[in-house]
């Protein structure tokens, strides 16, 4: 069966090259780069194929100083068994975590054209056995599905294979300029997605394969894959090193070790657990946050849910917990928020995750308390996933608290444009007030005091904590997560929260966290010794 479709490939590839077109139609970049690769015959005869490498990923947006230097996160090797004409892939990984803390999961990735699956990982993220099977195991959601096809769609061989076969969705592009070269380019409509796919003006091989994502802090971004070091390999030219950039910086750096064309794949290769077959999603199709859902496990942090908010498999979404009399924890998602009442108005403290997640806070606070407007914004810290719904608050004219050293990188965030944003509607946000604190700031109205406190800490330059005074209640984040069980010693960043409570003279009965629940002061203090 693969012959006959091999063959019925190579007719239709080769029989389009019938008509040659002009080096103003884009069909002649699409002919001339499979010429440079080794033909369309020797592209569309690669059937299958396993590849050998290792990765380097870096996380923009967890950097220690607010627009510092990518923090890393991970190195890993891998082996990558795909069959181009079933659509299918499956890739093993071993991914060496340097952030936020060290530590190896090995699991294996299944991906069909109607689902996805994990071995080796739970969905949130665990690479612990479960109790129901050896190695826990889940079917990918459909936002992840749609992602990772897409990854796939954009470096594999027959991408250009494809252009061809469906030359009526590729259009004309204008030049793609990198590294201060101009690429020719041309613009093809894959299916759900949009790709964008430069040239090498010399040699005309692809160059780099584009798409146009949203990123939650920096908003419309260039997503590139970047192809080099191009070698034969049985009659085809194939790129050995690939590397990802966003909007210009490496976020991924592929070397390629191995290649393998045409290997007989073992039978079941591609087979899922039974366990977890049955009722697996489909690939999302609209609203997809491709750059949290690809980022998110760089770091080895991403709950595979159909809402990047919460676990949609065992929580009924976000809600407000009373913590004290006007204050109230957001909880019931993947990270948390604090509001706190004052006497005309109302202080929020931290923005996780995207707008959608503040849009729903902002409207519980109205609902909740209708006279009183939110004024204040409190960023404990600039990491992504605390701040990415942060121009939901800037639209509604909300001041930004932040930390020493952070104001000149969320003046820039705001003057980002924010087109591609399925949550909020673009708008010039140039004009947020931001204030930076040097040490403390205190929220006064006569009857409550609020503190945003800056402390010295391993995780951010810029950090601060929120201490509600008549409450006695401390809002801490990614320091101290409240709720598990506290390690059996204090570690560096433990002991950062007790030491910034001793010295700011904060002496709460309850911290709440940005992820977790509540806890008693006590316990953590405990473990310091005091």
């Amino acid at each position: 069966m693969k012959r006959i479709l091999t063959a019925v490939m190579l007719s239709v590839v080769l029989g389009s090259c019938a008509t040659t077109p002009s080096p103003q139609d884009p069909q002649f970049l699409v002919s001339r780069a499979l010429e440079a690769m080794g033909s369309a015959g020797a592209v569309a005869t690669l059937t299958t194929i396993t590849v050998t490498g290792t990765a380097k990923f870096w996380e923009p947006e967890q950097s220690a100083v607010p627009g510092g230097e990518m923090r890393f996160a991970n190195e890993s090797s891998f082996e990558m068994t795909r069959d181009f004409i079933a659509d299918t892939a499956r890739v093993d990984w071993v991914r060496n975590f340097a952030y936020p803390a060290p530590r190896t999961f090995k699991f294996s990735e299944i991906v069909t054209p109607d689902a996805g699956y994990v071995i080796g990982v739970d969905s949130n993220g665990r690479n612990k056995q479960s109790l129901s099977m050896k190695s826990p195991a889940h079917a990918m959601s459909g936002p992840r599905l749609a992602a990772t096809q897409r990854e796939l769609q954009r470096s594999s061989l027959w991408l250009l294979l494809d252009m061809r076969r469906n030359a009526g969705k590729v259009r004309s592009n204008s030049d793609v300029v990198a590294g201060g070269v101009s690429y020719p380019a041309v613009r093809y409509e894959a299916g759900a997605w949009m790709f964008i796919v430069a040239f090498d003006p010399d040699t005309g091989l692809p160059a780099r394969v584009r798409t146009l994502d949203y990123d939650n802090v920096w908003g419309d971004v260039n997503y590139d894959l970047v192809f080099s070091d191009w070698r034969m390999t049985g009659g085809l030219r194939i790129p050995m090193r690939q590397k990802y950039e966003l909007n210009g910086r490496v976020v991924i750096d592929i070397a390629t070790t191995g290649v393998t064309a045409n290997p007989r794949i073992a039978d079941g290769r591609f087979e899922p657990p039974a366990a977890i077959s049955a009722g697996a999603s489909k690939p999302a199709t609209r609203d997809v946050a491709f750059q949290w859902v690809l980022r998110r496990q760089f770091i080895g942090t991403y709950m595979d849910s159909e809402s990047v908010l919460y676990d949609a498999q065992s929580s009924p979404g976000l809600r407000l917990n009373e913590i004290a009399p006007g204050v109230m924890h957001q909880v019931g998602g993947t990270h948390n928020s604090l509001i706190v009442e004052m006497s005309d108005h109302l202080i929020v403290f931290d923005a996780p995750v995207t707008d959608a997640q503040s849009n729903w806070i902002l409207a519980a606070a109205k609902a909740k308390y209708p006279e009183k407007p939110v004024r204040y914004l409190v960023l404990t810290h600039h990491h992504m996933d605390h701040v990415g719904g942060l121009r939901a608050y800037a639209a509604q004219g909300v001041a930004l608290i932040v930390g020493k050293g952070a104001a000149d990188h969320y003046h820039k965030v705001l003057k980002a444009p924010f087109r591609r944003n399925p949550d909020l509607a673009e708008r010039n946000l140039g004009g947020t007030r931001i204030i930076e604190i040097e040490d403390k700031h205190v929220f006064d109205d006569g009857k409550r005091r609020v503190h945003a406190q800056r402390f010295d800490n391993p995780h951010s330059s810029a950090m601060l904590m929120g201490y509600v005074e008549d409450a006695r209640i401390a809002y801490v984040t990614d320091i101290y997560s409240p709720g598990p069980p506290l390690p059996a010693k204090i570690n560096p960043a433990l002991a950062s929260v007790v030491n910034a409570m001793r010295k700011s003279g904060f002496q709460p009965v309850t911290v709440a966290g940005g992820h977790g629940s509540t806890a008693p002061y006590a316990l953590l203090a405990g473990l310091a010794g005091n």
